[in-house]
């Protein structure tokens, strides 16, 4: 993973928080059709276990140009990139696991401890947004996906944009469950 910030050697704000590195965005990349021709556009299975890319699909319903995304995992982008807490928890289970590949991450079990966290987090990273890599497409298998991303925020040290992915559990049509791997040395402390 990959990450610049300008204004190198000042501090910024903390570099962890509910959802990770503050000041990035979620990947919104085209999907890709299973090479068998099964994908259904929604980037699941095409129920005979095969694993499809997330395909191509009406995206623009969900904003945030991610097309092909499974309708919980775009909801969820979505209330990501508006900044609402409120409407951020809603998008997950009670029960939620919010777990952190990187050293600096923290991670969170359960909705409302997400949620007390979540104020923290956004004000961190001003101008959050998520957007798809364009060099790796999501893809799905059952209930999970993978989202390579691109977090962008505006942080005192300057522009920020760090490329991660993260590995979503869904169930109820909300995300039960992120695993984020991110660069935390990109990230001004």
């Amino acid at each position: 993973m990959t990450a610049q910030a300008s204004g190198a050697g000042s501090t910024g704000p903390s570099t962890t928080g509910a959802d990770g590195p503050a000041a990035a965005g979620e990947p919104d990349a085209p999907g890709e059709p299973d090479p068998a021709g099964a994908t259904d556009g929604a980037g699941e299975t095409d129920g005979a276990g095969e694993v499809d890319h997330a395909g191509e699909a009406d995206g623009a319903a969900h904003g945030a140009g991610w097309s092909g995304l499974p309708a919980p995992a775009a909801a969820y982008v979505a209330a990501m990139n508006a900044g609402d807490p409120d409407a951020i928890a809603a998008r997950v289970t009670v029960d939620f696991r919010n777990e952190h590949a990187s050293p600096h991450g923290r991670g969170c079990v359960g909705r409302a401890a997400y949620r007390e966290r979540l104020p923290g987090f956004l004000a961190s990273f001003p101008g959050l947004r998520y957007s798809p890599d364009p060099d790796q497409a999501p893809v799905a298998a059952g209930d999970r996906l993978a989202m390579p991303y691109v977090m962008t925020a505006t942080l005192p040290a300057g522009p920020l944009e760090l490329r991660g992915l993260w590995l979503l559990t869904l169930r109820d049509d909300l995300v039960a469950a992120r695993l984020d791997y991110w660069d935390s040395g990109a990230v001004p402390r």
